[in-house]
């Protein structure tokens, strides 16, 4: 049995799993070859991209942040305020992704035999909920109190210039995160979005989010001075603060609900379970496979729980050491956490994988 980790799909969507029940005894169907060539992306890869990442995001963040509050003080922009707030959440949420990449590969020990990848979840949640939330407050509160603020003389060029400065530095970290996402999403033919909100990774999925949040929200900044200092109406200049607060606001919420999903249990995407069914099948020791249960407990972790036929009439003894071999060689795989295989029911249905011709490569 060759368990090289699969490259799978790391989209991670939670979808209705594709394997039909037969009868037992039928024959039994088998992956096409492309669409097993296409399972392999970084599920089983190190987290050092992410990690490379973040710290990235994190260093530009801590510079833009600084030079807009210098900024917002010189100019007393309701947006430019709003932006440094911005800012500070964007360099607090990236360390407290950091913090959640270092948890998530902490390995499996008595008090928690399936390790600590969900660690990754907890902080990501605690980042989207305390840091941009606190963001979106400030941003939005600022905007409301400048709303009705007395006509002044404004000179923005200093703004401008900052915004300029983070507008480069920020489109560099998100262009980071977008061929990282992009180069897995190819394998799997998802766009770089599709293959970002699906990931089973919250780091690379929080920094995306974070980064394409700060380049719209420049965007607005720069806009919303511009109409202040062209017509001398500040209600643009809070209106800018409010906008890029509900735009804080939207993204802490998608990420808090995205970490939620993998808390609370989330199912693997079809290729990855077609794989590992795969591998089940093939083993001379296994005659079917009657259920499969895949779930992700981290960020490229899994835990897999089969029930399966043994070939053979064999004494119980022989196939304990039997199922314990199979579920080593499993664990030997990067991609999976925990396996625990048990005896299939008795003229259960069995599960077959999608008709093709041709059986899976290896990936």
């Amino acid at each position: 049995m060759n368990l090289k980790p699969p490259k799978t799909n790391s989209q991670d969507t939670p979808i209705a799993q594709p394997t039909t029940r037969i009868a037992r005894g039928a024959g039994m169907g088998i992956v096409d070859s492309n669409h097993a060539a296409n399972v392999a992306t970084d599920e089983s890869e190190p987290h050092s991209g992410s990690l490379t990442t973040v710290l990235i995001a994190v260093g530009a963040n801590l510079v833009i942040a600084i030079a807009k509050t210098v900024a917002a003080v010189m100019t007393g922009s309701a947006s430019m305020i709003a932006e440094s707030a911005h800012s500070w959440a964007d360099a607090g949420n990236g360390t407290l992704l950091i913090v959640a990449e270092k948890k998530a590969v902490k390995p499996a020990d008595s008090s928690h035999p399936l390790g600590y990848g969900k660690e990754s979840y907890v902080w990501s949640m605690i980042a989207a909920f305390g840091v941009f939330m606190a963001g979106s407050i400030v941003s939005i509160y600022t905007g409301i109190t400048e709303w009705n603020a007395a006509e002044s003389e404004t000179n923005y060029t200093i703004g401008f210039i900052i915004l300029a400065v983070a507008f480069v530095l920020e489109g560099f970290s998100l262009g980071q995160a977008y061929l990282q996402s992009k180069k897995h999403g190819e394998a799997i033919n998802v766009s770089a979005i599709g293959y970002v909100i699906n990931t089973s990774n919250p780091t690379l999925r929080g920094v995306f989010f974070e980064d394409l949040a700060a380049v719209i929200g420049l965007a607005v900044a720069a806009a919303s001075m511009g109409m202040h200092a062209y017509t001398g109406q500040p209600f643009w200049d809070a209106l800018g603060s409010i906008i890029v607060g509900i735009l804080l606001g939207a993204v802490a919420i998608f990420l808090i609900s995205r970490n939620r999903d993998f808390l609370v249990g989330y199912k693997v995407s079809e290729q990855i379970h077609n794989y590992a069914l795969s591998e089940l099948l093939e083993h001379s020791d296994i005659d079917s496979v009657s259920y499969l249960h895949l779930e992700w407990v981290g960020p490229k972790k899994i835990f897999m729980v089969a029930a399966v036929d043994i070939a053979g009439n064999q004494k119980e003894r022989e196939i304990a050491h039997k199922f314990e071999a199979i579920e080593n060689q499993f664990r030997k795989d990067a991609l999976f956490q925990e396996v625990i295989l048990t005896l299939s029911v008795p003229d259960a249905d069995v599960l077959t994988l999608p008709d093709s011709s041709t059986r899976p490569n290896k990936p």
